[in-house]
């Protein structure tokens, strides 16, 4: 009897095992697919927002263009000796023979080309003093701005002026040098004008005069020549494009922008040359922003409204290295600087509609705030409002992030 109840007992116990751990494994597999299910959070990178300087630029190619540049032509007709300058041989003012016109025999001037050919001479001579006018303004310009130089100088050395208004004095003397440079050569100009304009009266003056002597033209400017359109001996027309010279020290950038990108430049704005072929960028500013436009067809076949803007070199090449004529850069030009601005990464924004949005980290959630956006460039954006200093913001968000998801931040997970 015993041994049965024994039996009985251990089949009880047996049994209610069974029943416990059949109990224990709903349990364990309930609570497998509940965490399984358990929402996740997701890792994600913030930053802080702080205030700081920004700066909006344009990016554009461009190439350098020297300014002054004169169409060399004969003031008669006749036959051209044969060109022994090629394009890159230097000339100089007053000295280098560019070319050699042999005159046709003289020939009658009825009254309306002899009155024609004084009235050129006069304007040449009328366009002479305004340049010899020119001259002396841009000197007394340079004048004034050598005496402000020089007690700015003064000042600098005891630090009572910033290194901005130092730029400025220093960029305006150099600028101004040009200028004058520039007016001398103009008044060069002019008087080559009125030797051509009297070399026409003297080379047709009266029927029946001998043929005059060979017509030699000299360079009017210091330089170089840029191309040669003529070489060989034949016979020419008065007007007749023979060569073009320049001078390179006065050069100047030319940059194709996009009408909208060209609205937000003034000139004076900064600029910075890369990639023109030295180790180091070189400063500039605008000068010119033309006011009409041309349509120009990109490289991938889409029409684009282009705008041509011109900009000065403000410092010196390093020792050693040139720009000529259309020699390639790249010009960064300045349209927005702030100084003080609270700045958000635009790898934090995105768009929904009309509205820049951004997610906010507050106690481990990703918060969906509006932001209004101003100037921004290619990294960071001028916060308007919607967000405050300190605020730490999502950067690059998942498309899966929701707003009050839990989040979990990237350094904490390594």
């Amino acid at each position: 009897m015993a041994s049965n109840s024994n039996a009985k007992m251990s089949r009880k116990i047996g049994g209610l095992l069974r029943k416990v751990f059949v109990y224990l494994l709903v349990v364990v597999v309930v609570a497998a697919i509940a965490v399984g299910f358990w929402p996740q959070p997701t890792i994600v990178e913030v930053v802080e927002i702080s205030r700081g300087g920004l700066v909006v630029s344009v990016l554009e190619e461009g190439q350098t263009r020297i300014r002054e540049r004169y169409m060399i032509s004969p003031p008669i007709g006749g036959e051209l000796r044969r060109v022994t300058l090629r394009e890159g041989d230097p000339v100089v003012a007053g000295e280098t023979v560019l070319a050699v016109i042999d005159a046709e025999p003289p020939a009658f001037l009825d009254p309306r080309q002899r009155a024609e050919a004084r009235a050129r001479l006069a304007a040449s001579e009328a366009n002479r003093t305004r340049w010899e006018s020119e001259v002396a303004r841009a000197n007394a310009a340079l004048e004034l701005a050598e005496k402000k130089f020089a007690r700015i100088r003064d000042l600098r050395e005891g630090d009572a002026i910033s290194d901005q208004e130092w730029d400025v004095a220093e960029s305006e003397v150099r600028v101004l040098n040009r200028a004058r440079g520039a007016a001398e050569a103009s008044l060069n100009v002019a008087e080559y004008e009125i030797n051509q304009a009297k070399a026409a009266l003297m080379e047709a003056s009266e029927f029946g005069e001998p043929a005059a002597e060979p017509l030699e033209i000299r360079s009017p400017i210091d330089g170089f020549v840029l191309a040669v359109y003529e070489e060989n001996s034949r016979v020419l027309m008065a007007g007749t494009a023979i060569m073009e010279v320049g001078d390179p020290r006065s050069i100047e950038a030319e940059i194709e922008l996009l009408s909208s990108d060209a609205v937000g430049v003034s000139p004076g704005a900064e600029v910075t040359f890369e990639r023109w072929g030295g180790d180091s960028d070189l400063k500039g500013k605008v000068t010119v922003v033309e006011r009409s436009g041309f349509t120009k067809v990109s490289a991938l076949g889409v029409e684009e409204q282009r705008v041509i803007v011109r900009a000065d070199f403000t410092e010196e090449l390093p020792d050693g290295l040139e720009l000529g004529d259309r020699f390639r850069v790249e010009a960064r030009i300045v349209t927005w600087r702030g100084d003080d601005v609270l700045l958000v990464p635009t790898g934090a924004l995105f768009r929904r509609g009309n509205d820049w949005m951004c997610f906010v980290f507050e106690e481990g959630m990703a918060k969906l705030r509006t932001v209004e956006v101003g100037h921004n460039n290619a990294s960071m954006a001028e916060v308007l409002s919607g967000l405050a200093e300190s605020d730490r913001v999502v950067l690059h968000p998942p498309d899966t992030l929701t707003d009050g998801a839990i989040v979990s931040l990237l350094e904490e997970e390594h």
